[in-house]
């Protein structure tokens, strides 16, 4: 037994044995155990990690079971023959891989989107008192016993089939009959099957879509400010992109708009600034690209919470040409770590996007299909869409006050709803500096200046979020803010 072989840690969410045990397996499978190499008795390997034998016991127990290990008669352990069958085995030792220092990759790189400036949140945010932090979810609101048992049906015999097969380029039927039948015509949209197309989130959606229809020619157009992310999608397959600007009822129309040959916006709740898109303003940007031959990307995100006003028509619905493409999320109503989302567009364009979904990833995992479309099916989705307007609209209205009473004129109340403030700080203000001392605090802001795509954006912006915030944490938080902000 090699001393550097195993290593435990305590503190490691993995209980001691399956500790043990998954050590074991990745030596024999990485062939740093060799077929019929000894492996400790109990108790050596006991002794060597400071646990208890019966720990030990137990894990060479499953190892037995499972083929990894033989026992011989007062001879002990051993590496099974089979164990090593269809695993790698090098012959030479096992050396650190090669850093790559004398090739020149960047030569070779065809892109380089590491470089581009993106959105940067912690991922220990909720280790901090006040979470102003947009996109998560207040696990609390939760329904987890039932989809905990949606899991559970999805994943019985049942439905067996339905997630371990490879469906190679299809979806999971129940959920997009779901989409279909419960999601779409709450925004006014009515598609057949091979219309819609489940993707891994709406960010998955954008990529497809900008694949298929942006190239080094086209002229692609987004709202300033908006989701950088899109502007760094477009960035990576042309040129030409035009930044739009933003007023009180969102993307502007105007002879820049008419120049683009496609325009990505988001009517309904605009990012970052979060006003909604009037019904003339809509019918007026379908009427302007429809004379000049634009095609429109709606990202309709957070479209399950408007809780505040009658919820206008998607920009989809309107549109009698077919020119514009609908993208949805499940993400802000579920949980953002499922990865589901949907794309609505003419059958052809859906077509050409699966084909290649099935080359980048061939469909989104069958088994969270199944599960999401049990959850819809049964109501639960429904319900928990209530609790969240419940909870979102008191949150709302803390911030709201808060906001009035710290920052007065600071930011203009959502009338959509949403789960966000965008808040716009003192002329000098720089947001991210103002993010680095707030932090240092235990508040977590977002910086808005990543949403500008100029070089010269103003940097005194910035978003407040409250979908993963306790009520009670809101009014302390901002009032700690307002303090830092006034320094």
């Amino acid at each position: 037994m090699r001393d550097w072989l195993v290593h435990i840690r305590r503190n490691e969410h993995a209980s001691l044995q399956t500790q043990i045990r998954e050590a074991l397996v990745s030596a024999i499978l990485d062939g740093q155990l060799a077929r019929e190499e000894p492996i400790p008795s109990t108790r050596k390997m006991a002794k060597s990690l400071g646990v208890s034998r019966n720990t030990v016991v137990l894990a060479y127990q499953g190892l037995l079971d499972d083929g990894y290990l033989k026992a011989r008669e007062r001879s002990g352990y051993y590496v099974a023959e089979k164990a090593l069958d269809g695993a790698s085995t090098p012959k030479q030792p096992l050396k650190q891989a090669a850093s790559g220092a004398g090739i020149d990759w960047s030569s070779r790189l065809t892109m380089q989107p590491a470089d581009q400036a993106n959105v940067s949140k912690p991922l220990d945010w909720q280790s901090y008192t006040y979470p102003f932090i947009y996109g998560q979810v207040d696990h609390t609101l939760f329904p987890l016993a039932e989809w905990r048992d949606c899991a559970r049906q999805a994943l019985g015999k049942k439905w067996l089939g339905s997630w371990t097969n490879d469906t190679w380029a299809h979806d999971d039927p129940l959920l997009v009959e779901q989409i279909r039948r419960r999601i779409l015509p709450r925004r006014g949209i009515m598609a057949n099957d091979d219309e819609i197309l489940v993707t891994l989130g709406a960010q998955n959606a954008l990529y497809l879509l900008t694949t298929l229809l942006v190239g080094r020619d086209t002229r692609a157009g987004m709202e300033e400010p908006g989701y950088p992310d899109v502007r760094n999608i477009f960035n990576l397959s042309t040129p030409h992109v035009s930044l739009l600007p933003v007023d009180e009822k969102g993307l502007v129309p105007s002879e820049a708009f008419d120049a683009c040959d496609l325009v990505f916006t988001t009517p309904s709740h605009q990012f970052p600034t979060t006003v909604t898109m009037p019904l003339e303003r809509r019918m007026e940007l379908l009427k302007r690209a429809a004379k000049h031959d634009v095609v429109i990307i709606e990202d309709d995100y957070e479209f399950e919470t408007n809780y505040v006003n009658e919820p206008c028509p998607a920009l989809k619905s309107l549109d009698d040409d077919g020119r514009v493409i609908y993208v949805g999320s499940l993400s802000k109503t579920l949980f953002p770590g499922l990865r589901l989302g949907f794309l609505v567009a003419p059958k052809n364009i859906v077509a050409e996007a699966r084909a290649l979904r099935r080359l980048m990833v061939r469909h989104a995992p069958n088994n969270n299909q199944r599960t999401a479309a049990l959850f819809l099916s049964l109501g639960h989705h429904d319900t928990l869409i209530r609790r969240l307007h419940r909870a979102y609209r008191t949150r709302w209205e803390i911030m709201g006050e808060a906001l009035k009473q710290y920052l007065p004129d600071a930011s203009r109340v959502p009338s959509f709803g949403g789960t966000s403030f965008w808040v716009k700080g003192p002329a000098g203000l720089d947001s991210d500096e103002l993010g680095r001392t707030a932090a240092a605090k235990g508040v977590l802001i977002e910086p808005g200046h990543i949403t500008f795509g100029t070089t010269d954006a103003p940097r005194n912006f910035y978003r407040l979020a409250f979908s993963s915030i306790a009520e009670q944490k809101i009014e302390p938080g901002i009032r700690i803010l307002s303090d830092l902000v006034r320094r």
